[in-house]
């Protein structure tokens, strides 16, 4: 699953959804089983009232996105994610990092360095080790 817009204004899941689609996500990532269109839509409107429809279009586009998958369970829809919260951010981190080497190659490189160094020294050792462990294994 690949989310085909990057937002780089945004922070966290806005990067990759809009407002309501992250919210939801959330709710989805936050629950142990999956869940009916009603029971996003209570969770949503203890912070913000939104109507039934607007989750269902909702969630019904991110399953057409390939982010959400919906079984019927009895007699409505039951939702779940593709992919933990984890795996979600893994894949479409992986993906930025690959399209940005692809297209900007040492530019993009360089400056993945400089942003670890000043984000996070420990992540230069980090990279050190990865590096030597892709050494070993070629």
């Amino acid at each position: 699953m690949r989310v085909n817009t990057f937002k780089f204004q945004g922070s966290g899941l806005n990067r990759f959804f809009g407002p309501l689609e992250a919210k939801v996500m959330e709710v989805i990532w936050s629950e142990a089983q999956p869940v009916t269109i009603k029971e996003v839509n209570a969770k949503i409107n203890e912070e913000k009232t939104m109507s039934f429809n607007t989750i269902m279009t909702v969630m019904n586009r991110l399953v057409d996105k390939g982010i959400l998958q919906k079984k019927l369970s009895e007699k409505s829809y039951k939702y779940s994610a593709v992919a933990t919260k984890e795996q979600f951010l893994e894949e479409q981190s992986k993906e930025l990092s690959y399209d940005l080497v692809k297209e900007f190659g040492s530019l993009a490189v360089t400056h993945l360095v400089d942003a670890m160094e000043q984000v996070d020294p420990e992540l230069l050792k980090q990279l050190e080790r990865q590096i030597e462990k892709w050494k070993e294994e070629q």
